[in-house]
């Protein structure tokens, strides 16, 4: 394998290339003290393998490595840390390769060991489709013959909730300082700014390790993800609902097909206060649409499959009253009266107990004229 060194003292460079002569079948094709010479030739040779020091003049060694990976984001990159470098704590919080200095042959042999191993376990593969799903949670699946849903490692809750915040705000430049007081709000600046240089390091090693070609590029003061192939199964869904906004005979398949998509609130099973506004937007598009079809339905007279989406919608959002009602009306069109009065107490107990309010005017006057009108049929 090719290897590039980087660092800013030339002892510590030979010392390393000659305990990297040692191990063998490692080829040193460049070492560097000018980090931005070596970023020019790391990127026009492509080596496999780059160790590279923190403490670099003019620029930090993760940020530096942040550049590299945005151009070559499956490189393996070793860093090289003082042993009282306040950053070894965040890098074996996030599990980021490094070694120590100085630079022991036990710890580089191991360190060279994980990396053939984790280069031994890539796989060329056809052209699967990789989705991203987020109703209820986060999920990552492979999709060729057959969908396989990938156990995607994390190395840290902050960087499964950096990327999911990036990946909700796709295609837009998120300033590092929001990223900071949202994610690192007790934390001084320097400090918060190298965790999030190592978690962005580790978001995008997570995303190379199962072969899904996201870009998180850094532009400014900010960071921008792109999806390019990856779908992204939220998007699907609004693309289809926006593409097909007439339920009809035709494009009954289509709908009922997006119904199933949205299997649950958006990310419901996440702890993520930042994403709530998010999923109240897209459980009111969900609710309008299931309307909509609904309303297809009983406009065809297949009461039954509108019974069904209603019900559906009173378990998804227990709080609304408009399921509640729907279903006193529909029930009413099968005659099915027992349900209907059901319906109507479940109202008033749901609003009650929620909200300390009783059902709205229009619904009491429904149900008063309908028990008017079931006790003059019994007449």
């Amino acid at each position: 394998m090719r290897a590039i060194l980087v660092d800013d003292e030339q002892l510590a460079l030979d010392y390393l290339e000659g305990l990297l002569n040692k191990i063998g079948n490692i080829e040193v094709i460049g070492t560097f003290i000018d980090p931005f010479e070596a970023k020019k030739n790391i990127l026009e040779e492509k080596p496999e393998i780059v160790f590279l020091d923190i403490e670099l003049p003019e620029i930090n060694g993760i940020e530096l490595a942040e550049q590299i990976q945005q151009s070559l984001p499956h490189i393996h990159i070793v860093f090289i840390t003082g042993f009282n470098d306040y950053a070894v704590k965040a890098f074996e919080l996030n599990a980021i390769d490094y070694v120590v200095k100085p630079v022991q042959m036990r710890r580089l042999h191991e360190t060279i060991r994980r990396f053939q191993v984790s280069r031994a376990a890539i796989t060329h593969q056809s052209d699967p489709v990789s989705r991203i799903c987020a109703f209820q949670s986060l999920s990552f699946t492979c999709t060729d013959e057959t969908t396989e849903i990938l156990n995607v490692k994390w190395r840290t809750s902050k960087a499964r909730g950096i990327f999911t915040f990036l990946l909700q705000h796709r295609n837009e430049y998120i300033s590092k300082d929001d990223l900071l007081e949202l994610f690192w709000p007790e934390v001084d600046r320097e400090k918060g700014m190298m965790q999030l240089y190592s978690t962005i390091y580790q978001i995008r090693k997570t995303l190379s390790s199962i072969h899904f070609e996201i870009e998180i590029t850094s532009q400014a003061n900010g960071y921008q993800l792109k999806l390019n192939n990856v779908k992204f199964d939220v998007e699907e869904w609004e693309n289809g609902l926006r593409e097909n906004p007439i339920v009809n005979d035709e494009t009954l398949p289509v709908h009922q097909r997006l119904l199933n998509v949205y299997q649950g609130d958006y990310l419901s099973q996440e702890d993520y206060l930042w994403a709530e506004n998010e999923r109240e937007r897209l459980r009111i598009l969900w609710f309008q649409h299931l309307t909509k079809v609904a309303d297809y339905f009983t406009g065809k007279g297949e009461y039954a499959e509108a019974i069904s989406l209603y019900l559906r919608m009173q378990m998804e959002a227990p709080y609304i009253d408009h399921s509640y009602f729907k279903l006193m009306q529909l029930y009413s069109e099968v005659r099915n009266f027992h349900a209907v009065e059901q319906q109507y107490v479940q109202l008033k107990k749901m609003l009650l107990e929620e909200y300390g309010v009783k059902p709205k005017a229009s619904i009491q006057t429904w149900y008063t004229n309908w028990l008017k009108n079931v006790a003059f049929e019994d007449v």
